[in-house]
């Protein structure tokens, strides 16, 4: 009989997530930002995501064996605790906490899982809870996956945890062993979140911004140095300036923020206009080099050994959704092979809580083959949500919706692509995107006025057959997930302008056939028509919206566009004509 592990996220209070093992085979993974329409879903626990998990594998949640959750006591004698209290100490209540009652958050998190067990009719009594710590979950997601013979340098760099924020190991015969890790406040996530907070943005997603515009800017020019430093043996903020809490809090307009007043009098006042503008451009691109110089140090100094006998580096947690530091550390001369979760942020600790228990059973996990993990949609479910739609879009069915693709895209039309079972994690990787030719001219300009609104210095990604990978990439890297900023060939810069970006790099997705056999097909008979073996690949959402989820989302997100074409499983949906008026 099958033993059903369900791994559920949310204890940090944002991106709640369930996933879902078969034995060793994980088979459904969903984010509940997806089903709920709200990004991040901060403040939610993860109902909806286990309840599609449990009907895509077909099962009543009374089948269910083992509960995984990404978050653990810890012991009091644990120097996480004492750490905490004394990087705190100005922070009298915050310190004293930590001692005396520092496992408060696990106990009120345990509470809202109890009531989601009882939500979901599974009785707590009759399966086995099992809490992983936060990186080591975050470490089984990229390790256990995508394990090996060889022993394998773990990475992980995340915002927050139970205590510890980074974690530096390895894995070998299924084991994860630490080496060594930093605890809060002392992190370099945070590090760059306290300036994607300086610098304007909302933290989580902000950073994004903040590393595509670092290319624009000097890194020289001003020094943040005193921001972090690592001298051989500790790695510390300075909470002087960072990572502060209570009184040392900058607070505007009621709002208590990630830095101090120290660092606003250091860097001047928090931008308010354009992030190309002098200083903060230039601020950008300081602390993108400094996250990925004291990354690589790190690096060096607690994996050197492991990665002179493997050269296999393993990483994740949020801070590995930096794909400027991930292509540094592919680039790094002791790397040979670097696995980057593709769902690196804390959804993916459902996967890896999960993940953890089942390998400690004893037996390999079946390796993760691609990240489609969510639900799919029949025909008659499309047709129903163009039919129940009040603006009553018309809709027809397709015999080869790749062959109306391609005819569309090679007409330089813009078109919504709703397949199979939609993806984890954030990145649209072929079965909810938004695609368009890359040589189409004004292509970039056409998304943002269609639907993305996007700043005009960011550029768009790409996926590109595996087949022309090495003509598009130096070195030929052929990262599945976009988890990687790579090099564009000179060859391609010139012809393809729209997917590079102004340091010659781009995020990009090789596609193979193994992995998307639909989406791979759509991209051999686009290159057959028109010589191009890549496309455009934009996530199907519209701003400050989670990625699509149904085909009722997708009606919904398409005519709330500029989009002129969606096609949604095999049918074609487009707009009714408006009656002229007299």
């Amino acid at each position: 009989m099958s033993i059903y592990t369900l791994g559920l996220a949310g204890a940090i209070g944002h991106d709640p997530a369930a996933a879902l093992f078969k034995d060793e085979e994980l088979i459904a993974a969903v984010e509940e930002e997806r089903i709920l329409r709200r990004k991040h879903a901060s403040g939610e626990m993860p109902y909806h995501a286990a309840r599609q998990c449990f009907e895509i594998a077909g099962i009543r949640p009374s089948e269910i064996n083992r509960i995984a959750i990404p978050f653990a006591p810890i012991n009091l004698f644990n120097k996480a605790r004492w750490h905490y209290a004394y990087r705190h100490w100005y922070a009298p209540d915050r310190s004293v906490d930590s001692v005396l009652n520092g496992n408060r958050r696990y106990r009120r998190y345990l509470k809202d899982l109890y009531e989601l067990l009882a939500k979901l009719q599974i009785d707590s009594k009759k399966v086995e809870l099992v809490p992983v710590e936060h990186q080591l979950a975050h470490a089984s997601s990229c390790y256990h996956l995508n394990e090996s013979d060889e022993k394998t340098a773990i990475l992980c760099l995340d915002s927050k945890g139970e205590y510890s924020n980074i974690f530096l190991g390895y894995g070998e015969n299924g084991k994860i062993v630490r080496i060594k890790e930093f605890y809060n406040p002392d992190s370099l996530c945070g590090m760059y979140a306290a300036l994607t907070d300086y610098l304007g943005f909302e933290i989580l997603d902000g950073e994004f911004k903040v590393m595509g515009i670092a290319p624009f800017g000097d890194p020289d020019k001003y020094d943040l140095s005193e921001l972090a430093k690592f001298n051989g043996k500790k790695f510390k903020v300075n909470n002087k300036l960072i990572g502060t809490v209570g009184l040392r809090r900058y607070k505007a307009k009621s709002k208590g923020h990630y830095f101090s007043k120290k660092l606003v009098e250091m860097l001047g006042p928090r931008r308010v206009g354009n992030l190309t503008d002098d200083p903060y451009v230039h601020y950008a691109a300081a602390i993108q080099k400094l996250y990925e110089d004291l990354t690589i140090e790190l690096v060096e100094h607690f994996l050197g050994d492991v990665l002179d006998a493997s050269g296999r580096l393993a990483i994740s947690g949020t801070g590995s959704m930096n794909i400027r530091l991930n292509r540094m550390l592919k680039a790094h001369p002791r790397v040979k092979n670097l696995i980057v979760h593709p769902a690196c942020g804390d959804p993916g600790t459902a996967i890896g809580a999960a993940a953890y228990v089942v390998r400690k059973e004893g037996k390999k996990l079946q390796p993760m083959k691609n990240v489609f993990l969510g639900p799919e949609y029949t025909t008659e479910q499309c047709i129903e949500a163009c039919k129940l739609s009040r603006e009553r879009p018309v809709w027809e069915v397709l015999e080869d919706p790749k062959e109306r693709a391609v005819e569309l895209l090679a007409n330089g039309e813009i078109i919504a692509w709703f397949q199979g079972r939609m993806e984890f994690g954030p990145r649209s990787l072929g079965n909810r995107s938004i695609l368009a030719s890359p040589d189409e001219a004004e292509v970039s300009e056409k998304l943002n006025h269609q639907v993305k609104f996007r700043e005009k210095w960011r550029p768009y990604s790409a996926s590109v057959l595996d087949t022309v990978a090495d003509e598009f990439v130096d070195g030929g890297c052929k990262d599945k997930y976009m988890c990687i900023s790579q090099d564009v060939s000179e060859e391609w810069r010139e012809k393809y302008p729209a997917i590079s970006h102004i340091d010659g790099t781009c995020r990009a997705q090789i596609v193979d056939a193994e992995s998307s056999p639909v989406f791979h097909q759509l991209l051999t008979k686009f290159k057959d028509k028109t010589g191009h073996g890549m496309l455009i690949n934009a996530t199907l959402n519209r701003p400050g919206e989670s990625l699509v989820c149904s085909p009722d989302d997708a009606v919904a997100m398409f005519l709330g566009t500029d989009l002129n074409y969606l096609i949604l499983g095999n049918i074609l949906v487009t707009r009714r004509e408006e009656p002229e008026s007299w």
